[in-house]
């Protein structure tokens, strides 16, 4: 999967469906010019995880006043809320930020892509760096406009120890991608990662990541569940890549979808390439469509047919919340989620 990486500054690194990591999320077919720049800005204090406390870090329209990046020490129990709001109609901002968690300390980082804006265009670039021994839990929600273009993309190295574990909830926009690299060490260090899509109207939403183990021992666990309704369009990519002498890795990732309309789509490429010989991967896909027999059970005893399928939507989404180990952060998300379902 190529690592071209989208510049707003620079319309010739806007992705095509040319590009084979981009296939699925034409940038060029939407965007062909360099946004207008977004004005300065200012939110109050608030956002989707505001009942969670803790410090809160706002960056609008892609800038954050004296902003120095985010240094986790400690095993503090208080969160840290980081928002990224998009105000500008029409305008285009690129925000960066740099999160490390020091060796030995602990970080839950509630991460808020929040719209509130006609046609903007939010490009989010993180670099993010956790410790040995360390830990890192990150949860994001994707608020983003329905008109909107917004991509988000991490880079995350992990010290050997390390434990980076991720949730993205998001229900799209125009075009949206959340893309995640992880560099992995093995040597004792495990990766969660996982992600949910509710997508309705015309949005889209693409979640695509890449985790290269380069050592011995290591894990993976993936998990990642969409449902897609009128005309929306889902789109996973997943890549582990074991390299070689990274023996004794286990990585497993799953990506099951469902589709509740005759004009939605999924597209779902999950990819294992291995060079070491003493691994256990695996990886599996489904997309299909409610299970009629349980719809019918459901409506035998008196639920009305809708409701019955908002629960059994509701019931194959939440396993991926179920398993956010933050109980606020488990809880607002699916809060979030019973909101758009």
């Amino acid at each position: 999967m190529t690592a071209q990486r989208l510049d707003l500054r620079d319309p010739s690194s806007f992705p095509s469906r040319r590009v084979e990591a981009w296939k699925y999320t034409d940038v060029r077919r939407l965007l062909r010019d360099t946004p207008p720049a977004s004005p300065e800005a200012e939110v109050a204090p608030g956002g989707p995880f505001a009942a969670l406390g803790g410090e809160e870090l706002a960056f609008v329209n892609g800038r954050c006043e004296g902003f120095p990046g985010i240094v986790a020490k400690g095993r503090g129990e208080a969160p840290m809320r980081l928002r990224f709001v998009s105000t500008a109609d029409g305008a285009g901002h690129q925000p960066e930020a740099a999160i490390e968690v020091t060796a030995g300390s602990r970080l839950v980082l509630l991460e808020s892509h929040e719209g509130r804006a006609a046609g903007y265009v939010a490009n989010t670039r993180l670099k993010i760096s956790v410790g040995e021994g360390a830990s890192l839990t990150r949860i994001v929600l994707g608020e983003d406009a329905a008109d909107a273009l917004a991509f988000v993309r991490a880079e995350v190295t992990l010290s050997p120890g390390a434990t980076f574990e991720q949730v993205t909830a998001t229900d799209g926009a125009r075009l949206q991608r959340f893309e995640t690299h992880v560099s992995h060490p093995g040597q004792g260090a495990s990766v969660r990662m996982d992600g949910l899509y509710a997508l309705s109207g015309e949005r889209h939403a693409d979640l695509t990541s890449v985790v290269t183990h380069a050592g011995l021992d290591g894990q993976t666990s993936q998990l990642v569940k969409g449902v897609v309704r009128d005309t929306a369009r889902g789109v996973f990519q997943g890549k582990i890549v074991v390299e070689r002498g990274a023996d004794g890795t286990d990585a497993r990732m799953a990506h099951n979808a469902l589709i509740l309309s005759e004009r939605g789509e999924v597209d779902a490429k999950p990819e294992l390439i291995i060079y070491a010989d003493d691994v256990q991967c695996a990886h599996g896909n489904t997309v299909g469509t409610l299970d009629e027999s349980a719809l019918f059970y459901m409506q035998q005893r008196g639920l009305p047919a809708e409701e019955a399928r908002a629960l059994l939507t509701q019931a194959f989404l939440f396993e991926v919340v179920d398993r956010i180990e933050h109980d606020g952060a488990r809880e607002g998300v699916r809060e979030w989620l019973t909101a758009r379902l």
